[in-house]
């Protein structure tokens, strides 16, 4: 008989909740629904003990350890834990080594589990594609961070990404009523009672993380089964005190802070002042830097409102001002005057379609020569090469010589700036219209009296 391997052992007593309570099937998981479906592409690879190399993505407490654990105990293949905060290339090599061996004399497979494989860099992860690529080990990697930025390219070419979703509320509140009541690996033998509005309490308070909620009930557990006094019953009280304080699933430097951002642009984006000032403040509250958050918003200022409220850019711009003389919590004063000003006011991304599309032209055409006309002449030599020549001065002109061109020849007729008919860049937009069709010198202003 083959040694148990970690994946394998039996959880004992004193081990925590969440790690007893640890599915060891399939059929066990909860949760996952749509990724376990029959019929899935998933479900049907260990069936048929066909897995393919994958990378399992999702936050944590989603199951990511628990699913590699269920393909050992569903496959005939070897599977062997590694993680990528303890081991290396050194421990790996002995690894391939043993696999290696497996298949040769037992014609075995060999699944390797790489715990938080984003933590390897890419000469770590490169030194696992030719063992990937030729079969020797079916790679099972999880991580909590975004396969895409996280993963090589080439190890990633080389596997599936399946995306465990985080656990809803009924998902969770349906783990925690097994746990009470599991008597061989849960609480069962507690006989405790539990309250709907403590479990639902809970279940909101985990945001998705099954481990976290099982911890927290098994600390609130052992504080009810402490007093003789009364019935052993969990009460929202209990749960609150063995929350002590709520965290928020928030990593400034993973994923789930990138989602939070994208929320907040898009809100500002989408004239919702509300929405925006929720996922500002779940920046903020998360620990995230007031000055990040800030220079998010200087960007929107000119990238999304642009010329259609100049006045966005200043108003961000002096919000930043404010903040740094005011620190917080005070900063947070016009933090939120600024955000709300730049969700509420009208939109126009006009300018940076324009720098992106000049953009273009400059890598697709490269250093197109300055037209001679638009050339300084500071020299006689200069002057005798035709620098300058042909220059017509515009506030000669009425402040536009009509029919004068800017651009490199080869791009005269280029349009990279339309403004928007929106707020003050309609006006804009009038101006241009009737300089850009031809019409010559600007208006002359009228004097006071004049008809």
């Amino acid at each position: 008989m083959r040694d148990l391997t970690l994946f394998e052992r039996i959880p004992t007593a004193s081990a925590p909740l969440s790690e007893r309570m640890r599915p060891r099937r399939l059929s066990e998981i909860v949760g996952q629904d749509k990724l376990l479906a029959p019929g899935s592409m998933l479900a049907k690879a260990i069936a048929e003990d066909r897995v393919p190399s994958m990378i399992l993505w999702g936050p944590p407490g989603t199951g990511k350890t628990t699913l590699a654990r269920a393909l050992a105990s569903e496959s005939k293949a070897e599977l062997v834990p590694f993680s990528a905060v303890l081991a290396g290339v050194p421990e790996l090599r002995k690894v391939i080594e043993a696999a290696l061996d497996r298949r040769r004399t037992r014609g075995q497979r060999t699944i390797l589990f790489v715990d938080e494989i984003h933590r390897w860099n890419k000469a770590q992860q490169d030194a696992l594609l030719p063992h990937v690529e030729n079969g020797t080990i079916v790679l099972v990697g999880a991580t909590t961070e975004n396969p895409s930025f996280a993963i090589n390219a080439a190890l990633l070419s080389r596997a599936r990404v399946f995306r465990l979703e985080a656990h809803t509320a009924a998902s969770i509140e349906a783990i925690l009523r097994t746990a009470l009541t599991d008597e061989a690996r849960g609480l069962g033998r507690l006989a405790l009672t539990a309250d709907d509005d403590a479990l639902h309490a809970l279940a909101d308070a985990a945001q998705g993380d099954g481990r976290r909620a099982l911890d927290v009930l098994e600390l609130a557990a052992e504080t009810v089964a402490s007093d003789t006094v009364g019935p052993r019953r969990l009460t929202v009280e209990a749960i609150e005190g063995a929350l002590a304080q709520k965290t928020l699933l928030y990593d400034k430097s993973g994923d789930e802070h990138y989602n939070v951002v994208s929320a907040f642009i898009k809100s500002m984006r989408g004239n919702d002042p509300d929405a925006a000032m929720y996922w500002m403040m779940r920046m903020l509250e998360s620990g995230d830097d007031p000055l990040f958050v800030m220079r998010r918003m200087i960007i929107f200022a000119s990238e999304d409102v642009g010329n259609a409220d100049p006045q966005a850019l200043a108003t961000a711009v002096n919000a930043d001002a404010a903040l740094r003389r005011l620190g917080m919590p005070e900063g947070l004063h016009p933090m939120a005057q600024c955000c709300a000003y730049l969700a509420s006011t009208v939109k126009s991304n006009a300018s940076y379609v324009a720098w992106q599309r000049a953009k273009e032209d400059v890598h697709a055409h490269g250093p197109l020569p300055v037209p001679l006309h638009l050339r300084n002449a500071p020299t006689s030599l200069m002057k005798e090469m035709g620098y300058g020549d042909g220059y017509r001065y515009p506030h000669d002109e009425g402040g536009h010589a009509s029919g004068a061109t800017y651009l490199p020849e080869r791009l005269v007729g280029r349009r990279y700036y339309e403004p928007r008919n929106a707020g003050f860049e309609s006006k804009l937009k009038g101006r241009l219209d009737r300089l850009r069709g031809g019409e010559g010198t600007e208006p002359v202003a009228k004097k006071e009296n004049e008809p």
